[in-house]
């Protein structure tokens, strides 16, 4: 498609099976000035899709990564905002038109991206989560900043960014296999406003397949890499930044990871003593509160 306002960038490894799905909702969006780039990151079988007006492949002679291939998808995209899709996830068709309006409409400081809900939907089909982000001015550091309990900063997948901001700001770091989304916005929020919507444009689905980011090692590699990249950045936010070890211990946790899960706990308590230990105790106190209110 010649000259589209949106591009929608899909980057995909060895997942055939989900990728038909993901395409076919990025096909489906209620404005028709986008086209959907698939970035095939040298997936062992030829990825066979339906030929499309607004859909092009483009097949990568060996595997860069997921970093490397939305970078490369920016720098194919022809339109003027760019989005991503994750090859097992889902776009609703509301994506391209809810953001456009927003950013047409809004006050905030230029440039602006913006960002919208997100539900995350369990393997059984029903929706687990729904997620709200943030409204961050320009200047602000995404992760980082205090926000309304009932605002999430976990709906980063939903980012609608001009083209040109995103390529001048370096795009994803390719030294990182997982947490790039995360790096991303430490870099993007300081040079860019983030305007949240509270409209739900994106569906996460939880499954039992390969994720990158679900990976024990790769996460305890790429958590320590974050950190001492932003390390300023982080130490100049103390309670938030005992609150991003504390989440990184309870995934750790989760994942079976036990001595790196006790590591960042205490790592968190040095970080800011009193409010991690408010963390640690609040499970304990609601389950002493639930056994008493039953004695009761």
């Amino acid at each position: 498609m010649s000259n589209p306002l949106v591009s929608i960038i899909i980057p995909t490894y060895n997942r055939s099976h989900l990728l038909q799905h993901a395409v076919n909702s990025a096909l489906a969006q209620t404005l028709a000035n986008f086209e959907v780039i698939v970035i095939d990151d040298a997936s062992s079988e030829p990825i066979d899709l339906p030929r499309h007006p607004q859909l092009r492949i483009v097949k990568l002679p060996e595997n860069r990564g997921g970093a490397a291939a939305r970078n490369i998808g920016a720098k194919e995209a022809q339109g003027q905002w760019i989005t991503y899709l994750d090859d097992d996830d889902e776009l609703l068709p509301n994506i391209v038109q809810v953001s456009l309006e927003a950013l047409a409409q809004t006050t905030l400081p230029k440039p602006v991206a913006v960002l919208s809900g997100l539900e995350v939907v369990g393997e059984e089909g029903h929706v687990k989560q729904r997620r709200i982000p943030p409204t961050l001015p320009r200047g602000s550091h995404y992760c980082l900043e205090e926000i309304k309990r009932e605002r999430s900063f976990f709906c980063k997948q939903t980012m609608v960014v001009e083209r040109e901001l995103l390529l001048g700001i370096g795009g994803f770091d390719e030294s990182f296999t997982s947490r790039i989304h995360t790096e991303l916005f430490l870099r993007l929020n300081p040079a860019c406003s983030i305007l949240g919507l509270p409209t739900v444009t994106y569906r996460l689905f939880e499954h039992s397949g390969e994720r990158v980011s679900s990976n024990p090692l790769l996460r305890q590699v790429n958590f320590n890499r974050l950190v001492a990249k932003h390390k300023s950045l982080f130490l100049a936010h103390p309670k938030m930044f005992a609150n991003f070890i504390y989440e990184h211990a309870l995934m750790s946790y989760k994942l079976g990871q036990i001595g790196a899960a006790f590591k960042s706990v205490g790592w968190a308590m040095g970080v800011e003593p009193l409010h991690t230990l408010a963390r640690v105790a609040s499970p304990f106190k609601r389950t002493v509160l639930k056994i008493a209110f039953k004695n009761y």
